[in-house]
């Protein structure tokens, strides 16, 4: 697995205090019947999966409680199975189901995409293929969904708009040509790295001659990808987009591609199945 990067605090300090203020709102109704005492907590995970998300999670119990420890039995970006628990906490009753909601959003959300993430990458595992991400992500949560790719194993793509030049159809029409667009892009942006999607054999050889850093094949027919691979004999890294599912991914890799972008890892979000409980965890 590729190293997983420390997210930014003050992201998720933002993200956190944004999920809170939606959730609680103006105060916990229901908490505040609850007597204010020191009390425990155990997270458990439903089913096997990848974790992702710990800063999210602590963060959250943190906003409610500076005071509240949480002793994690697993680590970032690990796989466990059905039953496991995840984490003990102690702190007081009042916030720690006040927080529990919102800090199990975050944690299985990202843990799904982690665990599907993780399934891609064993998918074309030693094929030198890497997995990638797109912009594809759900609303106010890049850069969390973009974290627990990269604990699942994966490779991210560019964050935005603004820290890759990405050429595609529309770009290229409105230039005039794919040579045109490249030209105006090292112009205007000679430091940021340049992508450029093709439709076909032709534009492909366009941007071999333009150069670039990585070019993408967009919707190309098996036979077609072979080709592009065999035209582009790896002077520039070749990525795959674009209807691509576990069916099929590892014959795509295995045509000699250096990566794949999968828009499923975090569009096509399943939530892992996750509880917070008061109290010990059972003894087995």
């Amino acid at each position: 697995m590729s190293a997983v990067p420390r997210p930014d605090p003050a992201q998720v300090a933002e993200d956190v205090a944004r999920a809170l203020a939606e959730d609680i709102g103006s105060g916990d109704v229901t908490a505040a019947l609850l007597p204010d005492q020191p009390d425990v907590a155990y997270l458990l995970c439903k089913q096997d999966a990848v974790i992702a998300g710990r800063p999210w999670f602590d963060a959250t119990h943190l906003a409610l409680d500076p005071d509240v420890r949480i002793a994690w039995q697993v680590q970032e970006g690990q796989a466990v199975s059905a039953g496991t628990v995840l984490a003990l906490l102690q702190g007081r009753s009042r916030s720690l189901v006040s927080a529990e909601r919102t800090s199990l959003n975050f944690l299985q959300t990202l843990s799904g995409t982690a665990t599907t993430t993780a399934r891609y990458v064993a998918a074309v595992a030693g094929t030198g293929t890497r997995i990638l991400d797109t912009r594809k992500t759900l609303p106010g949560l890049r850069l969390a969904q973009k974290y627990a790719v990269r604990c699942g194993g994966g490779d991210n793509h560019r964050f935005g708009l603004y820290d890759t030049v990405m050429l595609k159809e529309n770009h290229i029409r409105a230039a005039g040509s794919l040579p045109a667009a490249v030209a105006a892009a090292r112009a205007r942006w000679p430091t940021l790295p340049l992508v450029v999607e093709v439709e076909d054999l032709d534009q492909l050889q366009q941007a071999l001659q333009a150069g670039c850093e990585r070019i993408l094949l967009d919707d190309f027919e098996p036979a077609l990808r072979r080709e592009a691979v065999q035209l582009t004999a790896g002077r520039i890294a070749l990525e795959v987009s674009g209807s691509v599912g576990l069916d099929g991914l590892r014959a795509i890799a295995l045509d000699g591609v250096d990566c794949i972008s999968i828009g499923g890892l975090t569009k096509h979000v399943q939530a892992i199945d996750l509880s917070l409980k008061l109290g010990p965890p059972p003894v087995n």
